[in-house]
């Protein structure tokens, strides 16, 4: 384990999750490719316990610091995908307001969306009974919308209902900057239980290909795509396609988020799409530089996360993940 007793994450969610990594591959056997989320990686588990890690975010989005999940960028196979284990849970998270006052709003509105759609995701995923029983070595971390997560996702919708804006908008407000933060640590303990589905699995290939996107408020030295607006982008098409599966928590999820329209599979959509369009994410593909043509690719990076898309409420195909990201090139 070399000379360490603890290790400490001070950032956002890639700081913590190299720090999740960073404890695996000291205190255990191997190389990174051995512990990814198959069939990137060999799916290993950690035979050996971790040190204790602490945690501190930065920004108000991924909830690593209270989840299982380290997630990576493989350059070379241009793909994100990630480590799942029970054992990469921080020890303590340390979870102040006060270290993400100076977020740009670029920044908070994509951290932010990230929160919005692991509490959204986790919501509407497939519900925990209907997975098949397995033994508990062969168990995944994501188990499926459950009672519990339930009220973790439903309390952060409504943090976010009443703060996400005005965090975007002016972002010394200490109160909304606390009702961030706590919506962000609130959703990671829901979908580091339930999961989360198809805008999460869309975005690994969206940033992963990214070409020469350079957001407002992040270094410039290199393109990105900022993962919490990677799963943005396609998440109104999504959860239109959801819909069906679970009509009364896609109409619930937008009334907590504060909307008042018509009840049907646009609902939610919309109440998105509004949200993004007061917080200055980007409008749909096209606008970071990705065009129609680009889709089938897209949808075989997508394919690959079959881990998320197990979790969805429907089964999806690569028509039905072609169907998204047409739909997502652009919103308003």
């Amino acid at each position: 384990g070399g000379p360490w007793a603890a290790i400490v994450a001070v950032g956002g969610g890639s700081s913590i999750d190299t720090a999740k990594a960073v404890n695996l591959l000291v205190t255990n056997e191997g190389g990174l490719f051995d512990y990814l989320n198959a069939p990137v990686g060999s799916g290993r588990a950690p035979s050996n316990p971790l040190l204790p890690l602490v945690a501190v975010p930065t920004t108000t989005g991924t909830g690593s610091e209270s989840t299982t999940i380290c997630v990576l960028d493989v350059l070379a196979l241009k793909v994100k995908t990630g480590i799942s284990h029970a054992r990469l849970r921080p020890t303590l998270a340390v979870v102040d307001p006060d270290l993400t006052m100076t977020q740009p709003a670029m920044v908070t509105a994509a951290c932010g969306m990230d929160i919005l759609c692991h509490a959204l995701e986790s919501y509407t995923a497939r519900w925990f009974a209907d997975f098949d029983r397995k033994a508990p070595e062969q168990r995944v971390p994501y188990c499926g919308a459950n009672p519990i997560a339930d009220m973790w996702a439903e309390k952060s919708l409504s943090l976010l209902a009443g703060a996400f804006r005005t965090a975007v908008r002016d972002g010394s407000d200490a109160e909304a900057r606390e009702q961030m933060a706590l919506a962000a640590t609130f959703a990671g303990l829901g979908f580091g239980n339930a999961g989360v589905h198809i805008p999460h699995a869309n975005a690994y290939p969206i940033a992963g290909r990214v070409r020469d996107y350079r957001p407002a408020g992040y270094p410039q030295d290199e393109p990105i795509v900022p993962h919490g607006m990677a799963v943005s982008l396609t998440a109104p098409a999504a959860f239109a396609l959801t819909f069906e599966a679970s009509p009364e928590r896609h109409l619930r999820a937008a009334t907590l988020l504060g909307g008042t329209y018509a009840d049907g599979p646009d609902t939610l959509p919309a109440v998105l799409r509004s949200l993004m369009r007061d917080i200055d994410i980007p409008n749909g593909l096209a606008e970071i530089g990705f065009l129609e043509s680009d889709v089938d690719d897209l949808v075989d990076g997508a394919l690959k996360q079959q881990r998320l898309l197990a979790t969805a409420p429907r089964e999806v195909t690569g028509e039905d993940l072609a169907g998204v990201f047409h739909a997502s090139m652009e919103h308003w």
